[in-house]
């Protein structure tokens, strides 16, 4: 069992100390014997006593039954505790039965139970403490007299014997009191610290809920927006599916129209054909010759009377016609998509070309200008002032408001940089290189590593493994810098916010000592 749990079990329920002297009443609970007989005698006023702990009642007083068995437990428990953990300290006035200490003053030298405790002096003086076993390391180890002064050059508490010539001194409770002041200003600082990270807390806080508000501001445009245009669909499949089944119905009706004096026929020859087998099945031959309703013209004459085919050739022109459909379809959703960009700002991309001027010996521009890769070996451009030293190029076109964005493509392997610069970025040093300083920006990728560099300030980016296309959007008032992944899903990666003092460039760069490694601008 720890020794905290022992500790609870050996205590007394009334002065939640460690018993001293236990006796046990009748209802089987124990105290100490100076305790429950303290708490009984408080209980003869009213005549009626019960047990502190349980609340069992008495008819008597009840008899104060000593417990050695739990004596002998207390005892063993002291003697096997170290004297520094406290458990051991016995008050010093306590004779017959010494009960443990609850206080030991310093001027006395002394230590307390409960009942001498309250006899002691209440004067300042007198210095209540802890229970300690021992005063020794509060005295002189060299005279053992009580330490009484503090010495600031030795920074150490000493007797008035060991007081040294010419050092600065002074009594114990004035150099505590100093010290008291320096750690009261102390407390303030870090109050005051305190309060200012409570501050950066409630900003950052700020920041969620303004960023939720603006999430939830955003998710009912969007929800809005696909609402109507779900709305705007249903009103083309509507209207579309009306126009398909109108043909048919058309056309159903054009051809029944054609049926029925088809029917009409249809039955007339039914007449005759009825007429002539009656004709057939008589036996008497005067009667058939006699019979003068008898029209005699050959199946062909009777095909032209009755059919006409031209008409069943010209349904053929009712056929449902899909192109016509199909065209409505385009129509129909044109015009959505039309309805939808006058009430969206689409932002086009920017187009930016690499300026071969500015482009360091150890990269290659391609013809178009909208790639930079790592030749085979330096290239021969002319001498420029605004020429790279090493590895780097930056765009033609600056930006000096509004807002834009590019897309970018990379090679599988190598190391790269991508971003924006003030084209006052130094072009000769370590300075020069994109991010090292305070004049540019951007997302890098080094030794599969990604990151965002700035002012010489790295923050790696969380994901392990990115795409190869890449998003860099630029607000220049609202000074924003922001970079995406675009792959399945397009995925935020950081954005850099400051004030753009500017125009700004866009910025690439790639690394030696890696083969196939370029980046190019598909905007």
């Amino acid at each position: 069992m720890e020794i905290s749990g022992l500790i609870d079990r050996l205590s007394c329920s009334i002065c939640l100390n460690v018993f001293a002297v236990p006796v046990t009443l009748t209802c089987g609970h124990n105290f100490c014997r100076a305790c429950i007989a303290q708490a009984l005698g408080a209980q003869d006023a009213s005549g009626v006593y019960s047990c502190p702990e349980c609340r069992a009642e008495f008819p008597d007083c009840p008899a104060l039954q000593a417990n050695s068995n739990l004596q002998n437990i207390v005892e063993m428990f002291y003697s096997e505790q170290p004297e520094s953990e406290g458990f051991a300290v016995l008050c010093t006035f306590c004779v017959d039965s010494p009960a443990p200490a609850v206080k030991t003053c310093l001027r006395c030298e002394s230590s307390l139970c409960h009942d001498h405790l309250k006899a002691h002096s209440k004067s300042d003086q007198h210095i209540l403490i802890d229970p300690a076993a021992s005063l020794e390391d509060r005295k002189c180890s060299f005279h053992k007299k009580k330490l009484m002064l503090y010495c600031y050059d030795d920074e150490k508490l000493i007797c008035v014997d060991c007081c040294p010539a010419e050092h600065e001194v002074e009594l114990i409770d004035e150099a505590s009191e100093k010290k008291k002041g320096k750690l009261r200003k102390l407390l303030d600082v870090l109050a005051s610290k305190e309060e200012d990270i409570d501050g950066q807390i409630w900003n950052f806080q700020e920041k969620v809920r303004e960023r939720e508000e603006k999430v939830l501001d955003l998710a009912d445009k969007a929800t809005a927006l696909f609402r109507n245009i779900r709305r705007q669909l249903e009103d083309l499949e509507k209207r579309v599916l009306t126009e398909v089944f109108r043909g048919g119905e058309e056309f159903s009706q054009h051809v029944s129209g054609l049926i029925k004096p088809l029917q009409v026929k249809k039955d007339e020859l039914s007449r005759k054909r009825q007429h002539l087998e009656e004709l057939c099945n008589m036996a008497d031959p005067i009667g058939i010759l006699q019979e003068q309703k008898l029209d005699f013209r050959t199946p062909e004459e009777w095909d032209k009377r009755f059919l006409n085919r031209g008409d069943i050739r010209s349904l053929g022109t009712g056929d449902l016609d899909e192109g016509l459909t199909l065209e409505t379809i385009h129509l129909g959703l044109s015009d959505i998509v039309n309805n939808l960009s006058s009430k969206i700002s689409i932002l086009e991309a920017s187009d930016i070309v690499l300026d071969v001027n500015t482009a360091a010996a150890n990269i290659a521009v391609s013809p178009d200008r909208k790639m930079a890769l790592l030749p085979q070996t330096d290239q021969y451009y002319p001498e420029s002032p605004e020429r790279f030293e090493d590895g780097q190029v930056i765009s033609c076109k600056s930006f000096s408001s509004g807002r834009h964005f590019w897309e970018v493509e990379t090679s599988e392997l190598g190391d790269w940089m991508m971003g924006l610069a003030y084209p006052s970025i130094d072009r000769h040093g370590d300075h020069s290189w994109l991010g090292e300083n305070a004049r540019s920006w951007c997302l890098t990728r080094y030794r599969n590593q990604y990151s965002v560099i700035h002012d010489g300030e790295e923050l790696l980016i969380p994901f392990q493994s990115l795409g190869r296309r890449f998003r860099v959007y630029l607000d220049y008032e609202g000074g924003r810098l922001s970079f995406y992944e675009l792959g399945n899903q397009i995925r935020h990666l950081h954005t850099f916010s400051t004030v753009f003092t500017e125009p700004l460039h866009a910025a690439f760069g790639v690394l030696e000592d890696q083969e196939d490694c370029w980046l190019r601008i598909r905007s």
